[in-house]
């Protein structure tokens, strides 16, 4: 069971799904599913265009939306891209940095996410950075290898203090969008190995940093995944496209 100390995060992230009017909704249809949930944080992260209506959705609640990439820049001449600054004017609470995709596809290293990193917390908004391996790096047995390398670099501008003002989120590149799963004793041990990592270089601030599990997580495994020790949340995708689904996920339960 998550630490007392770690309240859960049960994020979904929408990539490129829901126009504004899809996004409307669907907020229309989930919020009275979770208006009762306790103890735990709701983040949505839809498309850029549709945030400014998730916001107006979401007002009176305590769903909070997230976007899904940022520039580290505050303006400047970068065509397509949105700044931490225009976030934050609008009103969104989080940023995912350095999903799997971003990575795959639009070349994002880890310098450039540890400035992401940064100023996403000068800015006031919550980092959910990712880090993860891939199917082939897991089965030549360079998963600890390839996530501390990661973490060093994306996390190297922080001091221990501002560590718990970021969500880590370990995403098993293999079990993206593939239905294939990490087992629970999987996404826990290499948590707890992040976790250890974490500890290595910070502190004790390691033990109020949450770290969530993202990969294929559905209705049907978020009970055994939620209820491993390390495992503070969730990094949703396809399952939060639809809202009973989420839903459920939001208000999984926890063993007595």
């Amino acid at each position: 069971m998550t630490s007392s100390t770690r309240r859960p995060l049960m994020a979904g992230n929408w990539k490129m799904f829901k126009t504004p009017a899809q996004t409307a909704a669907f907020l229309e249809a989930f919020a009275p599913l979770v208006d009762e949930v306790k103890g735990r944080e709701i983040l949505l992260c839809p498309p850029f265009v549709s945030l400014e209506t998730a916001l107006r959705e979401t007002g009176g609640t305590d769903i909070e939306i997230g976007a899904q990439t940022m520039h580290f820049a505050d303006e400047g001449a970068f065509t397509g891209e949105v700044s931490p600054r225009m976030l934050c004017e609008l009103g969104v609470k989080a940023v995912i940095v350095g999903h799997s995709e971003r990575r795959q596809y639009y070349n994002e290293n880890d310098p450039d996410l540890a400035l992401k990193v940064r100023v996403a917390l000068d800015q006031g908004l919550m980092p959910v950075l990712c880090v993860g391996e891939t199917e082939d790096e897991r089965e030549r047995g360079e998963t600890e290898q390839k996530l501390t390398a990661q973490l060093d670099v994306d996390l190297a501008p922080l001091a221990a203090d501002e560590l718990p003002g970021v969500a880590i989120a370990y995403e098993p590149i293999w079990a993206i969008g593939t239905g294939k799963t990490a087992t629970p004793e999987m996404a826990e041990e290499t948590i707890a190995f992040i976790r250890r990592r974490l500890h290595e270089r910070f502190g004790d601030a390691a033990e109020r940093t949450r770290i969530l599990y993202g990969g294929s997580v559905k209705a049907a495994n978020i009970d055994e995944l939620m209820a491993q020790p390390d495992i503070d949340g969730v990094l949703v995708g396809g399952a939060s496209l639809d809202p009973r689904e989420f839903a459920r996920i939001v208000r999984f339960e926890e063993p007595a």
